[in-house]
């Protein structure tokens, strides 16, 4: 999810906020600002599938809602994660109902996808981060062994492969993809 620090700062995290947003996403991490790196052709499939796939589920009965790419700042942190996913009662909303920009909450699950030359420890400790501090469900998916590492509290994470399954958001009990459903998404042949 990050390379290097970018700039090792005596910024604030509302410094850090006002900055403007780049592309790829910047993260502020005990106090230093770490770039994400910028999204390839699997990355960007593998995330296209899961958020098209999730929101079918999610989004026409009000329950979840997959965000991809979505500041989410708790905790002293402001994190992107390649996809957050809200329980729909969780989602930040303006009085009149409409969607908030800000969410200075954490999702209810974390969706990271690995990318070439990213450290996959600092990625991980994102995941273990957010669930430290409310997130239900992680999930660390490498596209190169075609694994998936599950992350559950109080749960030493598992890693999935093949034809098994995974927990999804417990509003979306139901949805039963295998890791190698997921997987074939990058099957274009």
């Amino acid at each position: 999810m990050t390379l290097s620090p970018q700039l090792s700062s005596n910024l604030s995290l509302e410094e850090f906020l006002k900055l403007p947003e780049t592309k790829p996403h910047n993260e502020y991490i005990d106090g230093k600002i770490y770039q994400k790196p910028m999204p390839q052709g699997e990355h960007s499939t593998l995330q296209s599938f899961l958020v098209t796939n999730i929101n079918k589920i999610g989004q026409p009965q009000k329950l979840a809602y997959a965000f991809p790419e979505l500041r989410c700042t708790f905790s002293g942190r402001s994190l992107v994660p390649d996809i957050a996913v809200f329980k729909w009662s969780r989602i930040p909303l303006l009085p009149n109902g409409r969607i908030a920009n800000q969410f200075e909450i954490p999702p209810d699950w974390t969706i990271e996808i690995l990318s070439p030359k990213q450290s996959p420890n600092r990625v991980i400790r994102n995941i273990i981060f957010s669930m430290q501090n409310g997130t239900k469900l992680g999930w660390f998916l490498d596209s190169e062994d075609e694994s998936i590492m599950v992350f559950q509290p109080n749960q030493v994470p598992e890693i999935k492969q093949g034809k098994d399954v995974f927990p999804v958001l417990d509003v979306l009990e139901g949805w039963n993809l295998s890791v190698a459903d997921i997987f074939d998404c990058l099957n274009f042949g």
